[in-house]
């Protein structure tokens, strides 16, 4: 799997996607939709979208493919092998979000929350694929909120398609147990070769499994915090863990403003931290002249201490 586009550019996006086998876009396709990397505060998301002919179903559950989660790594790896063997009946798209992408996504002015960022992911490889020319039939997929609001809109923007939205999806349908495959093979394969751009010290690549929970995880971002600029943009900078850790380790912020004519309330901000090695200045809170630079506005799950440079907080 060729993920040089995201080494190249790791804050953005990146899609890949397998050559459509030719009985794709003559008889009609299941698609199976799942992702991986949802929770993580380190590391990408990544959307996946697995297909193949209804008439060769039974072929693509005859490879034993499960859930992604219930899986070795060496299994994985030799199923996705598998899959991309059998192109001549199997496809498959990734979408792969960067930690960059979904924390200035989250803390923009106007709020795009993970799910929202979530929904739009899957809308638009379902439409890849259909752009590619597969005769989708019947899509399934692992749910993001509620189930039957997310299977409304989907049906919705594709009227033409049975769309089937359920939780663990990727545990009932063979298709999407595939897609969940594609998109943890990928984003396994991003964490373990993440390309720093920034010039860390001492770089620890143990950095355990990503998730907030995890022991190994919180030493790595409390070793790698940078006390004036923050963390790298492996670190998804709007998450909670990230945030109690600036809280602590992080050094607050001043900032000027300027009060022009009969202007009232906060002044705009007229200074920001240089950015140095692309790595991100930490924006303060706009309604007062000093405050922590490590303090929150979100309130959803994932939190949101930091901005890139240049970028609005909420007000």
């Amino acid at each position: 799997m060729d993920l040089s586009e995201l080494d190249r550019d790791s804050t953005g996006r990146c899609r890949l996607n397998s050559p459509v086998p030719a009985v794709c876009r003559k008889e009609p396709c299941i698609l199976g939709v799942d992702e991986a990397g949802r929770g993580p505060v380190l590391g990408p998301m990544v959307y996946a979208i697995c297909y193949c002919p209804l008439s060769r179903l039974a072929d693509l559950e005859a490879l034993k493919v499960a859930d992604s989660k219930t899986l070795s790594e060496s299994e994985r790896d030799r199923l996705f092998v598998k899959m991309q063997e059998d192109g001549d009946f199997v496809g498959w798209a990734l979408d792969v979000l960067s930690p960059n992408l979904i924390s200035t996504s989250m803390l923009g002015r106007v709020k795009y929350n993970l799910n929202s960022l979530s929904h739009d992911t899957a809308t638009g490889l379902v439409q890849f694929a259909l752009d590619q020319g597969v005769k989708v039939a019947q899509v399934f997929v692992d749910t993001v909120g509620l189930p039957d609001t997310y299977q409304e809109r989907l049906q919705q923007r594709f009227p033409g398609i049975e769309v089937t939205v359920k939780a663990k999806a990727d545990a009932l349908y063979p298709v999407v147990s595939a897609a969940s495959i594609c998109a943890k093979v990928a984003r396994d394969q991003a964490v373990k070769n993440w390309h720093f751009v920034e010039k860390l010290q001492g770089l620890d690549a143990d950095y355990g499994s990503g998730y907030p929970n995890d022991p190994k995880t919180k030493a790595w971002l409390r070793k790698h915090v940078e006390p004036v600029f923050g963390f790298p943009q492996f670190v998804r900078f709007s998450w909670r863990t990230a945030q109690s850790i600036l809280e602590k380790e992080a050094e607050g912020v001043m900032w000027e403003d300027s009060l022009t004519g009969d202007q009232e309330g906060p002044g705009r901000i007229t200074s920001y931290f240089s950015e140095g090695a692309r790595v991100r200045p930490r924006l303060p809170h706009r309604d007062s002249k000093s405050s922590h630079a490590g303090r929150s506005r979100e309130r959803d799950s994932p939190a949101g201490p930091m901005l890139h440079h240049g970028a609005q907080s909420h007000d």
